[in-house]
């Protein structure tokens, strides 16, 4: 593996949020990363030249070569190292310990709340051959549930935590946007905009941000070689 960069992200070119987020992190601290996208199609995340450093065989997995090739895979945990490591101005994220438990609890609740309520629509809306519709209404309702306790914070300050844009806002921001492409194959019996005005003020913000801009746009590149 070349090392002509200070990180190797084993990511995707599909629209499977996580990688792209930590992309996001990588690209506001200004930290030169080499992507390597792999073919999920061809089953290349479950391949030995991924796994021999992420045994869970899922991506994103991201290697430090500025600190002996250590390896982070999780894709809030590599955002967390991210930080702590790098983000020495704090660019990104907060000094007080209390804040940093509440940006800690924001990933926590990304990770298990947003992402497999999220992702299970995904999948069962676009990769199974029979439609659940019961399925599809639970993972729905969870997505409405998500964004109404996001709705809940926002709508009485315009960050989660510490007063400006952090990983805490920045983690959200592709699922969001998986979440309004999905809502174009379903009904999700509600406007985003109408019916969660802080969240779509706050998700606009985080979209306006040009690193975000940056990874979006190779993102869609993509997606638009594809089609």
């Amino acid at each position: 593996m070349s090392h002509g960069k200070q990180f190797t992200l084993f990511t995707t070119s599909g629209g499977a949020p996580n990688g792209w987020k930590v992309a996001i992190v990588l690209e506001e601290l200004g930290l030169v990363y080499e992507p390597i996208y792999l073919d999920f199609y061809k089953a290349e995340q479950k391949g030995p030249e991924h796994t021999k450093y992420n045994p869970n065989g899922r991506i994103p997995t991201l290697i430090d070569h500025a600190n002996n090739d250590f390896v982070v895979w999780e894709s809030n945990a590599i955002i967390s190292y991210l930080i702590d490591k790098y983000d020495t101005e704090h660019k990104i994220s907060v000094t007080k310990f209390e804040e940093k438990i509440t940006q800690l609890q924001w990933l926590f609740f990304q990770a298990s709340g947003q992402g497999p309520y999220f992702g299970q629509l995904g999948f069962f809306l676009f990769h199974t051959q029979e439609k659940l519709p019961s399925v599809i209404e639970r993972y729905k309702n969870e997505i409405i549930r998500v964004f109404g306790v996001l709705d809940s914070v926002l709508s009485k300050q315009k960050w989660l935590v510490g007063g400006k844009c952090t990983v805490a806002d920045l983690v959200f921001v592709t699922y969001n946007e998986a979440a309004l492409f999905m809502g174009k194959s379903i009904e999700y019996d509600f406007d985003l905009e109408n019916n969660f005005p802080a969240v779509h003020k706050w998700h606009t913000a985080i979209l306006s941000r040009p690193a975000v801009k940056n990874v979006l746009a190779v993102r869609d590149s993509f997606a638009t070689a594809a089609n």
